[in-house]
């Protein structure tokens, strides 16, 4: 007996007629399907609850186990004899680090000679350095194609006047780099280069106003580059600045203190290159071996052509030559305040040599 409700005709309701058994049988099939999308859609957004997926880092990125999940504190530093040669060959018992004075328990002591670089070349192309720009743009590419691995290390660029222009952040990919060195030129009369002007302070009513063109801005440039590029690298990599300039800060709108701070709490050290024209005001020695002293760098100051590249040449023995020692500081405050550092030579046969230890001297600690 037919349904009288049925809308369908008489041969797609007859249960005997194959024709409207087969359009019943698919019509349920189609149904089962969507039953069964839907519950494994509500299966699973029920079970992901409270469970994010965690990002997955870069290929070409290690996770900075050290810096971001642990308490542990790291510190870079170079051993050196009285003939100025690296020392390499040191061990975990021959010294021993202090806190605020306070010895610590080191958990890691090791060469460090392959973990990947983070190297920001800052270059002063103000005025006066319209002679040796050529020189320096020729000992970086240099510098370059020894010391940057490009399956593993970054280099950024960034040239500087009254302003700061990041012309190309931290890459791996050489030829963005070359490229972004090659195009560099001498700001005059203005910056020519295609970066935005970048300053580390802004200008208003009963503030410093905006540099004027021909000025240089070393500190502003070099709190520029820790914060907006080298403190950006979330990895485990060792940070440097290599300056190029005459030491001549003539507009920054920050004081040198605050360049040092940034490079600390970015773990950065500082080399400077002093170079400049004999013809303005010459090399200010005393800023730039300050500010490398404080970072745990070195400042060079060559003479001519081949001086540059020995400059170039001692950076990067030194970046091939480095410990690095982990410890957990047993101030468990996280109060965002400064503490200092200090590594002793304790074995009294190397304490006799008189080594000199190159490392920053302190960080800044965690704030809750």
């Amino acid at each position: 007996m037919k349904n009288a409700n049925c809308k369908l005709t008489s041969s797609e309701c007859d249960p005997h007629d194959r024709r409207g058994y087969r359009f019943i049988s698919s019509q349920f099939s189609i149904f089962i399907f969507q039953f069964s999308f839907f519950t494994a859609l509500f299966l699973l957004s029920s079970t992901g609850k409270g469970q994010r997926p965690q990002p997955t880092p870069p290929p070409d990125q290690e996770v900075d186990v050290l810096r971001t999940e642990t308490d542990l504190t790291n510190l870079l530093f170079t051993a050196t004899d009285k003939n100025n040669r690296y020392v390499t060959t040191l061990q975990q018992n021959d010294i021993r680090v202090l806190e605020d004075g306070v010895p610590q328990t080191v958990f890691a002591f090791q060469r460090e000679t392959d973990r990947p670089l983070a190297i920001a070349f800052v270059i002063d192309v103000s005025i006066s350095e319209e002679r040796t720009l050529p020189d320096e743009k020729a000992a970086a590419r240099t510098f370059i194609e020894n010391v940057i691995r490009s399956d593993k290390d970054q280099a950024a660029i960034i040239p500087f006047e009254g302003y700061a222009h990041i012309e190309q952040g931290l890459t791996r990919d050489m030829i963005s780099i070359y490229r972004a060195l090659d195009q560099i030129e001498v700001a005059y009369p203005v910056y020519t280069g295609a970066a935005p002007a970048l300053g580390a302070a802004t200008s208003g009513p009963g503030t410093l106003g905006p540099p004027k063109e021909g000025t240089t801005a070393i500190w502003e440039s070099i709190t520029i580059a820790c914060r907006n590029v080298l403190s950006r690298s979330f990895t485990q990599r060792r940070r440097a600045i290599i300056l190029l300039t005459d030491g001549q800060d003539t507009s920054s709108r920050v004081p040198r203190s605050t360049a040092i701070d940034q490079a600390i709490q970015a773990e950065t050290v500082v080399y400077a290159i002093g170079i400049g024209d004999k013809k303005y005001e010459g090399i200010n020695k005393k800023v730039l071996e300050e500010i490398t002293e404080k970072t745990g760098g070195r400042a060079f100051f060559p003479k001519k052509t081949s001086d540059l590249m020995e400059a170039f040449r001692e950076i990067e023995l030194e970046l091939r030559s480095q410990y690095l020692i982990a410890y957990s500081s047993s101030n468990k405050q996280h109060d965002g305040k400064f503490r200092s550092m200090k590594i002793d030579v304790t074995n009294p046969v190397l304490a006799k040599d008189k080594l000199y230890l190159r490392y920053r001297p302190g960080y800044f600690a965690k704030k809750d």
